[in-house]
């Protein structure tokens, strides 16, 4: 599977982003998907991810209550809704698909090319 995101972009803090993410490929549906994210100088971490079906969802604890992620099977697509968006937030957003672990990256098989999210105060 080939991942592409989108909708990244500058915004002031408080604010919100839509992430997306097209996946090619007739297996979509197949793949859990988990967005993970990588600010400038420190390592690459778990932001969000999401069942096969959609039916289960889990977050990082500095992004529940404002990051909503879900998908779309008929479009291959998953997204990222960021609200309330804070400085710290700044970082090179990517999605990834796999069959194994939701929070970690090795779960992950595919990686998309990221789409960077700047957060302004």
């Amino acid at each position: 599977v080939q991942l592409v995101e989108s909708g990244g972009g500058l915004v002031q803090a408080g604010g919100s982003l839509r992430l997306s993410c097209a996946a090619s490929g007739r297996t979509f549906s197949s793949y859990n998907m988990g967005w993970f994210r990588q600010a400038p100088g420190r390592e690459r971490e778990f932001v969000a991810s999401i069942s096969r079906g959609g039916g289960s969802t889990y977050y990082a604890d500095s992004v529940k209550g404002r990051f909503t992620i879900s998908r779309d099977n008929a479009k291959n697509t998953v997204y990222l809704q960021m609200n309330s968006l804070k400085p710290e937030d700044t970082a090179v957003y990517y999605c990834a698909a796999g069959r194994g672990s939701y929070y970690d990256t090795r779960g992950y098989d595919a990686w998309g090319q990221g789409t960077l999210v700047t957060v302004s105060s």
